[in-house]
């Protein structure tokens, strides 16, 4: 067992032991289990922070690391009950990366890829006999054990775009880092399944597409993971009864995330408000206002226009299609929306190409970052319509 090669299914095991509210989520594993080996092995999944993302890593871990026996982890959920539960239960090679830890411990991209592949092969030394010593690729040890005794592996990636998000400018920085990803991952025989997550898609960065095999599953269309986005609506109404919630108030707080016709709640800010008894901006905590701030402040195409008519519960159509997937790269103000999509402050319809202000706590959000630019009133206003 390692922290990287074939990890251990501790970090699954005190989600679903010692959290107080744990919700079933393993018939990810199922999708999973059918996209292996195939032409859709490559996943790419993003959503905003605190939406389950690295839980579900984890979960995927415990359950196909060689480095860990998960039978009786994972025997009182629904993946239990799945034909294929057996089959595929902890018998693969598993290396898990988070790209951000990377990215801390190192000064540049550069850097940090070296620091990733040192980690990675020391443990892969020790477990493999048909790596030489002196090897200092993981691409190449990866192609020469699979040639050698066709060893197949499955990447999890968590935080695969902090680079995008932390080096936003340094266009050779993130096209040494898509390279890298490109060769470790496209066309390898050696890869099982590669699961990648973070906050933004990969489709386009410039006119770079070397990640082009993968395929997506983001805020403006989850497909067959929209279940596993955030809460259900059936999954919450179970929570309000076992807490003596309100399910009115609790949708009123944290329902408006429309993912393929399926209404999505934020996991983080549900669970907050149900072991704490009150419903509160649990999501909007964890980060400052700054984030919204800059996209508003900025007004870039007339952005503040469209806010304003968000700030009074409206709609607005975008086309969400010209948006390059940075955090820097805007045509047009549907770019600038877009983002705040898959940032979690907008919610958008597939269907009807919409985008609004999902619920209470977002709008609170809202509220507070047109307070502090100065936008009085605006805030008069809100705050004359909340007493009506």
């Amino acid at each position: 067992m390692g922290i990287y090669l074939n990890p251990g299914n501790d970090l699954f095991y005190s989600t679903v032991t010692y959290s107080e509210i744990y919700v079933d989520k393993t018939m990810l594993i199922s999708f999973t289990n059918k996209c292996l080996f195939g032409e859709n092995k490559e996943i790419c999944v993003s959503r905003p922070r605190r939406f389950g993302k690295s839980m579900a890593e984890n979960m995927l871990t415990a359950y196909y690391s060689k480095g860990c026996d998960s039978r009786e982890l994972f025997s009182k959920f629904q993946i239990a009950q799945t034909p294929d539960f057996e089959k595929h239960l902890n018998r693969y090679n598993v290396i898990h990366i988070d790209m951000q830890k990377f990215l801390g411990r190192t000064k540049n991209v550069h850097e940090m890829l070296d620091f990733l592949q040192k980690r990675v092969l020391k443990e892969m030394k020790q477990t493999f006999s048909g790596i030489e010593p002196e090897e200092t690729s993981l691409i190449i040890a990866l192609e020469d054990l699979y040639g050698q005794c066709e060893e197949k592996f499955i990447f999890i990636i968590d935080e695969w775009d902090s680079i995008f998000r932390v080096h936003r400018d340094n266009a050779t920085a993130q096209k040494e880092y898509l390279d890298f990803l490109r060769d470790l991952l496209k066309g390898q025989p050696y890869v099982a399944l590669a699961y990648m997550t973070g906050i933004l898609p990969i489709k386009k960065y410039g006119q770079h597409s070397a990640l082009n095999m993968f395929d997506e599953y983001s805020m403006t269309n989850q497909y067959a993971l929209a279940e596993f986005t955030g809460f259900t609506e059936r999954e919450v109404r179970q929570l309000c009864e076992r807490y003596h919630m309100s399910f009115e108030q609790t949708k009123d707080w944290y329902d408006g995330y429309t993912v393929n016709g399926i209404s999505i709640y934020n996991p983080r800010s549900v669970t907050s408000a149900m072991m704490n008894g009150i419903f509160d901006s649990y999501w909007t905590q964890t980060e400052t206002y700054e984030a919204l701030k800059i996209y508003i402040q900025s007004n870039e195409f007339g952005v503040q226009d469209v806010i304003l008519k968000l700030l009074a519960g409206e709609k607005e159509k975008i086309d969400t299609t010209t948006f390059s997937n940075d955090m820097v790269t805007f045509a047009t103000k549907d770019d600038v929306l877009t983002l705040l999509v898959h940032l979690g402050y907008l919610t958008y319809n597939a269907e009807t190409k919409e985008i609004w202000i999902p619920n209470d706590e977002v709008m609170e959000q809202f509220i507070s970052t047109v307070k502090v630019m100065g936008w009085g009133s605006v805030v008069t206003a809100l705050e004359t319509s909340e007493k009506l």
